[in-house]
Formats: structure tokens, C-alpha cells, sequence
């Protein structure tokens, strides 16, 4: 009976031993800052150096950066995919384009960040004489938003790298995706209002005119009612 107390004892001291320490929780990587290009800036030459600060780990785990450059903001048409341990990359890109960036952080564990926010600029080309804006923001409502109200207030923003140049936007909205009905034509303001039907999914999307026959299509939007 004392060998079976004792090898008892012995046992529970050796699972409460073996159960601790060496379960330490791993944590994702804090998401990379951007540092350059900035956002909305006109590059000089299209082989762009991408800069960003360096994300810290709770672990101490090493870390790679995967940056995405795109010919949209929803990364549909992702050009570069790289992958590094540095905190600068330089990508030779097309002259006289618009890109969309972002980059995240993965520890060695395999636990990425989340993207860093989306920034945009333009490489210049030769001879440009004009730019296109870039796609619009969306503002409000966002996607898969549910509304409980008759009117829709719909927000974006747009910019354009030519500072001289005056946007104005036609707004596509409606039941069918993509939206073929085009409810405000040439106008300033960025917001619109839309009357709404319960029990409905809109889709709506913004086209981007400059003054000198620049045009660029947003993505398309969409939200429900009750």
C-alpha cells in the first residue's frame, strides 16, 4: 500500500512537472507602417523603393514582410507579390500607371499581421500629359451594411495626383449587380442620397472624371435594407 501511495505521488509530480512552461502562447506580429512611396504621390521614375518601419513580436519570433502592389484598390489585379526579411524592396513597375500597395508581417511561427492600410500613388511616364484619379473610397455605407431607414446617404472620396484637376463623378445605382442605372451624372459633391425599398440589396459604384477626359470606374458597393 505505501509503494502505491508513494508511486502515486510520484506520478502527479511528474505530470504537474511536464504540463507547464513550454506552452507559450504565440502572437502575430504588430502590422508594418508604411513609410514610402507615400500615399497619393507622383513618383519620379517607376522603379519605386517601398519602405515601411519595422513590426515588433511579443515572442521574438523572426519576421518576413509580404507587400502586394496592385492596379486596384480591392487587390483584384495584384502585378507584384514579394516576400523578404528587409524593411525596403524595389519593384520596377510599368511607366504612367496608377498602383495600390500594402504589406503585412509573418512571424516564423506562421501567425501574419493584418495588411497595412492601402496606399496609392502613380509612376509618371513620358511626356504625361494627363493622369487618371485614382479609384474612388468608399465612405459610408460600408459593404454589407443593413439599413433601417427610406434614404441612403452614399459617401466616397476620390483624389488625383494632378492638383490642377477638377473631378466630378456619376453615380450607378440599383437593384442589379452590377448597377446599370445612372442616377446622378457630372456632379461636385461626393455624397448622394437614394431613396430605399425594404427588404432589398443595392449595389452602387462611382465613376471618377477629370476635366481633361480622364475616367476611372470604381469597384462595386453593396448593402441591404429590412
Amino acid at each position: 500500500m505505501k509503494n502505491f501511495i508513494y508511486l502515486s505521488i510520484v506520478g502527479l509530480l511528474y505530470i504537474s512537472c511536464g504540463s507547464g512552461g513550454d506552452d507559450e502562447t504565440n502572437s502575430a506580429p504588430t502590422i508594418p507602417i508604411s513609410i514610402s512611396p507615400t500615399d497619393n504621390k507622383l513618383c519620379v521614375d517607376n522603379s519605386v523603393t517601398f519602405q515601411w518601419n519595422e513590426s515588433t513580436d511579443a515572442n521574438q519570433d523572426a519576421i518576413i514582410y509580404q507587400i502586394q502592389i496592385a492596379k486596384d484598390n480591392t487587390f483584384s489585379q495584384i502585378v507584384k507579390t514579394t516576400e523578404g526579411p528587409n524593411l525596403s524592396q524595389s519593384i520596377l513597375l510599368e511607366k504612367n500607371m496608377a498602383y495600390y500597395w500594402r504589406i503585412k508581417a509573418t512571424d516564423s511561427n506562421g501567425l501574419s499581421s493584418n495588411y497595412s492600410p492601402t496606399y496609392k500613388f502613380y509612376t509618371s511616364g513620358d511626356a504625361v500629359i494627363n493622369h487618371l484619379p485614382f479609384s474612388p473610397d468608399l465612405l459610408n455605407p460600408t459593404i454589407n451594411t443593413v439599413l433601417t431607414t427610406a434614404t441612403a446617404t452614399l459617401k466616397w472620396d476620390a483624389t488625383d495626383v494632378d492638383a490642377t484637376d477638377v473631378l466630378t463623378y456619376d453615380v450607378y445605382f440599383g437593384t442589379t449587380n452590377p448597377p446599370t442605372a445612372k442616377v446622378s451624372q457630372n456632379i461636385t459633391a461626393k455624397m448622394l442620397d437614394v431613396p430605399l425599398v425594404t427588404a432589398k440589396e443595392y449595389f452602387w459604384k462611382v465613376v471618377v472624371k477629370d476635366n481633361k477626359g480622364g475616367e476611372t470606374v470604381g469597384q462595386v458597393w453593396k448593402f441591404k435594407t429590412n
